[in-house]
């Protein structure tokens, strides 16, 4: 008998990435072939006492993926998600050397950053994201299937966008599949405010997509190559080529557009939004749209940060340098990182965090005192951070660990609403008629799961998981 092949790949009316599943049986063999379309992909075989066990177990599979919206395809009828990288054009700084304390080399270049009291987080271009504490000392590392955009917190969760078109919660043991961005977007940069995504693409469009994956509002912008959006409460903020335009987070309205230089990167305080441009200068612009301040660098920004409320702007280059200006704009120093350009920055209680071109996460002293020696030449011997030899590495996973009693969680159950899976809590207390914000990738029809708890979106109508997720037999 010849061997029986279905190939599957996501449907795009989900608005999926593109991935593909493809299942062969042949005699009593199974060999299941997965991955990102245009990619070889992964291989996984396995051999059966007898061909009806194969086909048996080959029917299973296909029937989860059905489940989980692939579809009957021909192999080769669609391209691989287009990708967008910002060209890397760094020159070393002629500045005199910032006071680095410690570097860690994630080993390819790096976008994304996380910092907050408890650990520092960098993503970069194959996929890995490391958690290092203060102390510089490697703790955990996650490794998604694509490169990773940014890192970027919501109140309690911490979300990673992947150039696979996926946005990962990484606020559980593994990573978790929580948004699916249309596949004809070309995303540069996201971020998520209470639940809703705020996607700026390469054409230089913007979106407001809700926690279900589903557009609130899609524009196409007033530029090209929009390389900043910052949603908050009010509104998506959004960086292009022409300058900012702020827009209402709920209909998609115009509120307010400046014009700068090309936008390279942005930044949010509670009332001010900040602009790296290629016109070598970072542009502060209050929530209405008025133009409050420019502080000027000497290169094209590729990164930029503040300390609490503005009170210290900070800024990186494209010729690896790095500098502070206070509130007024005046420069207070320029100094050459050592490890690249500043892709991203972020500040914290007297420490900078850079990631870099060359794939570093470096702890500058940003003191008084540092500095000030810096500047007169005297900087201390950074220590290389290595990562412990053999540390497993944690992919998304769709496996659920099984629990036969709720204990103190709260029940939710997925359900088939309109051709889509929904999640809806069960447990008493809560509103039955709300969606619950879920893992896409562990959504099986009829199934109930037990989480550590639900939180209502601040905005209302939703709610939002936390803690684990456990399969409720």
């Amino acid at each position: 008998m010849p061997a029986d092949t279905t190939y599957l790949e996501l449907s795009e009316d989900s608005g999926s990435a593109h991935k593909f599943y493809e299942v062969t049986v042949d005699g009593a063999d199974l060999t299941i072939r997965y991955g990102r379309i245009g990619d070889r992909g992964q291989v996984k075989q396995s051999s059966f006492s007898t061909p009806d066990r194969a086909r048996s177990e080959a029917a299973k599979k296909i029937g989860e993926k059905v489940r989980k919206g692939y579809a009957p395809a021909v192999a080769g009828g669609r391209q691989k998600r287009a990708i967008s990288r910002r060209q890397i054009v760094s020159t070393r700084s002629t500045a005199k050397r910032a006071p680095i304390l410690w570097r860690y080399s994630s080993g390819s270049p790096a976008f994304g950053i996380f910092v907050d009291d408890d650990v520092c987080m960098v993503g970069n271009e194959s996929g890995l994201i490391t958690t290092l504490s203060h102390g510089a000392e490697v703790v955990q590392q996650f490794r998604l299937p694509d490169g990773v955009k940014c890192i970027v917190a919501d109140d309690g969760w911490i979300y990673a966008g992947c150039d696979d078109g996926n946005v990962y919660d990484l606020s559980g043991k593994v990573p978790r599949l929580a948004y699916r961005i249309a596949p004809e977007i070309d995303i540069y940069w996201l971020d998520i405010h209470d639940g809703v995504l705020g996607v700026s693409d390469s054409g230089g469009g913007i979106s407001a997509i809700d926690h279900e994956d589903e557009f609130l509002w899609r524009r196409p912008g007033r530029g090209s190559s929009a390389w900043m959006v910052r949603c908050d409460a009010q509104a998506v903020h959004h960086g292009h080529s022409a300058g900012v335009t702020s827009y209402d987070w709920r209909t998609g309205k115009e509120l307010w557009h400046t014009g700068t230089g090309a936008v390279l990167f942005g930044w949010q305080e509670r009332d001010t939004v900040y602009a790296g441009t290629a016109t070598r200068e970072v542009a502060e612009l209050g929530k209405d749209g008025r133009h409050r301040q420019t502080y000027r660098c000497d290169a094209a920004v590729y990164s930029c940060a503040t300390a609490e409320d503005g009170r210290y702007v900070f800024a990186g280059d494209s010729a690896s340098s790095i500098y502070c200006f206070d509130a007024n704009g005046t420069r207070l120093w320029k100094l050459g990182t050592g490890c690249g350009s500043a892709f991203s920055m972020q500040y914290h209680q007297d420490r900078l965090y850079i990631v870099t071109t060359d794939g570093s996460l470096a702890c500058i002293d940003a003191s008084e005192t540092a500095i000030r020696a810096a500047i007169d030449g005297t900087v201390p011997e950074a220590v290389d951070v290595k990562a412990p030899p053999r540390m497993p590495a944690v992919a998304p996973s769709t496996t659920v660990e099984v629990v036969h009693d709720v204990a103190d969680g709260v029940v939710v159950e997925c359900v088939e609403d309109g051709g889509r899976l929904r999640v809806r809590v069960v447990s008493s207390g809560y509103r039955a008629d709300w969606q619950v914000q879920f893992p896409k990738g562990i959504r099986e029809r009829g199934s109930r799961y037990v989480v550590t708890g639900v939180r209502e979106a601040a905005r209302g109508g939703f709610y939002r998981t936390y803690g684990e997720v456990r399969r409720l037999l």
